[in-house]
């Protein structure tokens, strides 16, 4: 927990939900520890995409398509989504979700995100990360490229329930890889003078930066 128990267990108290649908989804998804974005993060992701207004939205990283359903309702009505995805049952699962809510306006791309990112052209005015950990600082000249003018990139995940401020020492071995490139990955972005970022301690930590060149 990287706030304290009680002020996050309010924050979420204040969440009104996302309708029927949306809470089902969710619901089902924590059920079977499927990696969906924290509660509080959702909203956070909400006002930013209801804020920015973007027609052109990326998400690496598609799980059951909760997240993007969540950027869906905030969208601009000509808004599009494009998400990636390789897991086979997460991608089922995605698709039922797209059809059950109407939502003709998300476009999944099957594959590993590393190849289906060199194939994709952009611009995109919003880019969501959240996969694999361990590969956003492989994935960032991508999605430099990707990321327009005055784009958005939020990474979530970032600060890793904390464990990102510790020595590599102090934390378990077999996480340690993850635990390296993720502080490389908040290095370059903080210090790449194309991107102005901010690390928020929202949900498990979100980066997110702004293209300004």
């Amino acid at each position: 927990m990287i706030i304290n128990e009680r002020i996050a267990d309010y924050i979420c108290s204040l969440d009104p939900g996302n309708g029927p649908f949306l809470d089902r989804v969710e619901k089902e998804a924590r059920r079977q520890d499927v990696p969906i974005i924290r509660k509080e993060t959702s909203a956070f992701l909400k006002m930013l995409v209801a804020a920015k207004r973007p027609k052109q939205i990326l998400e690496v990283g598609t799980a059951v398509g909760y997240s993007a359903l969540l950027m869906s309702r905030v969208m601009p009505d000509e808004g599009r989504i494009t998400t990636i995805e390789k897991f086979p049952p997460r991608i089922e699962a995605a698709k039922a979700n797209f059809w059950e809510a109407g939502e003709e306006r998300i476009t999944l791309l099957e594959g590993d995100a590393e190849e289906v990112l060199k194939s994709l052209s952009g611009p995109y005015d919003f880019i969501f990360m959240d996969a694999a950990k361990g590969q956003y600082i492989h994935w960032l000249p991508e999605i430099i490229r990707l990321l327009a003018a005055g784009g958005i990139l939020v990474s979530d995940n970032v600060l890793q329930d904390g464990d990102v401020i510790q020595s590599r020492f102090a934390v378990e071995r077999r996480d340690r890889t993850i635990h390296k490139r993720m502080r490389e990955y908040l290095f370059a972005l903080t210090h790449d003078d194309r991107l102005q970022t901010s690390v928020v301690p929202v949900g498990d930590g979100a980066a997110v930066s702004v293209r300004t060149r």
